[in-house]
């Protein structure tokens, strides 16, 4: 725990101290329990397909998997605007989102803490969109449309799961995931 977080002992004696029947009492008390309480990282990526349901995967420069447009979403910024703005950012492209797909609790991975990835539905687009496409040089290298094969060859194997089992297997609900695979039940 670092010294900025304030020990359990300190969150009670705030509570005693604060008038929580008033707004400044509130967001005292709410600012202690923001400093005490868990993080948890949080993903937004879309699914931009085109004829044959080939979706569009982008190839990094940061890391050797190829992975779905999209990134972290910002303090304050919902998850659906994190994908158009990520989309324009790095392909140039305008898009909006058109639905959520699923859900997935992603378990600790290469060092991350855990995390929730939202992966949104940026719908179907012309065979040509991704030549136009406005690559972010340093993020960015190439932009791929991707088959099946295509995707387990080069993504990560938690991405290619989720893409085979789920985002594409044409069911109509939004799917909640752990780890990749369809809770049992869901």
């Amino acid at each position: 725990m670092s010294s900025e977080e304030p020990t359990e002992d300190e969150v009670k004696e705030a509570s005693k101290r604060t008038d929580l029947g008033t707004e400044k009492g509130r967001l005292a008390f709410i600012k202690v329990l923001n400093a005490r309480m868990p993080k948890k990282r949080l993903i937004a990526q879309g699914i931009l397909r085109t004829d044959g349901d080939r979706i569009a995967l982008c190839e990094l420069t940061y890391k050797t998997d190829w992975d779905l447009p999209g990134g972290i979403v910002d303090p304050d910024e919902s998850p659906a605007d994190c994908v158009e703005r990520e989309v324009h950012e790095e392909l140039g492209l305008d898009l909006r989102v058109q639905g959520l797909l699923a859900v997935n609790w992603l378990p600790p991975y290469r060092g991350w803490d855990d995390a929730l990835l939202c992966l949104f539905d940026l719908g179907h687009v012309p065979e040509d969109t991704l030549e136009r496409a406005v690559l972010q040089p340093r993020e960015i290298t190439a932009v791929h449309w991707a088959d099946q094969a295509t995707i387990a060859e080069h993504t990560a194997g938690y991405t290619a799961e989720m893409l085979a089992g789920v985002a594409l297997d044409g069911r109509e609900d939004t799917a909640f995931l752990e780890n990749s695979a369809r809770r049992d039940g869901m």
